[in-house]
């Protein structure tokens, strides 16, 4: 009789302990649902502060990303200007010079669909959006090689997707830049 009264106390306890998991599971459940509705319903209310929009079908005709306006520029304030966009299955330009120790922004888009933008050895990690323009700053302490490679699957030759940035000492950049008003490797 001892063993059938231990027993159903047993079930009593083990029954009221896997309520209280289950309550604190659903609890934990619907603090997360919670969080993610507010969080949607906040950013669909409240954008990014700033959006710049480029027409992917028009890059190449006019605008701030036509060919001959990409590459590094060098501003009146002595910062660097960097435009590229991601098109499958390349970059362009396909190689980057910008100097060391200088304020420089990148300012890219994609031609046609999301490609991934990624300067290895820094903190430059982003997707390129077809219709949006990626503004992000950055300052290379040293110079050397980086590699540029496109982490966003965007299709069948996406492996052969890579662009380089080469840093570059900041009075060699000068030099260069007042030789021609766009920089890249290829001259």
């Amino acid at each position: 009789m001892a063993s059938e009264t231990d027993h159903s106390l047993g079930e009593a306890v083990a029954a009221r302990i896997e309520r209280r998991w289950a309550t604190l599971s659903i609890v934990i459940v619907g603090v997360l649902v919670g969080m993610a509705t507010y969080i949607g319903i906040h950013q669909a209310t409240m954008p990014q502060g700033r959006v710049e929009t480029a027409d992917p079908k028009t890059l190449h005709l006019s605008g701030e990303f036509v060919e001959s306006n990409l590459g590094s520029e060098m501003q009146a304030d002595g910062s660097v200007t960097v435009r590229a966009i991601g098109q499958q299955y390349s970059f362009t330009p396909q190689c980057i010079v910008v100097p060391a120790e200088t304020p420089i922004t990148f300012r890219a888009t994609s031609a046609d669909v999301v490609h991934g933008f990624l300067i290895e050895g820094t903190n430059i990690n982003t997707m390129l959006v077809p219709g949006y323009v990626t503004d992000l700053p950055v300052r290379f302490k040293a110079p050397g090689d980086h590699v540029m490679p496109c982490q966003e699957f965007c299709g069948i030759g996406h492996q052969g997707m890579w662009g380089k940035v080469k840093v570059i000492d900041k009075a060699a950049f000068r030099d260069m830049a007042a030789a021609k008003r766009r920089l890249t490797c290829v001259d």
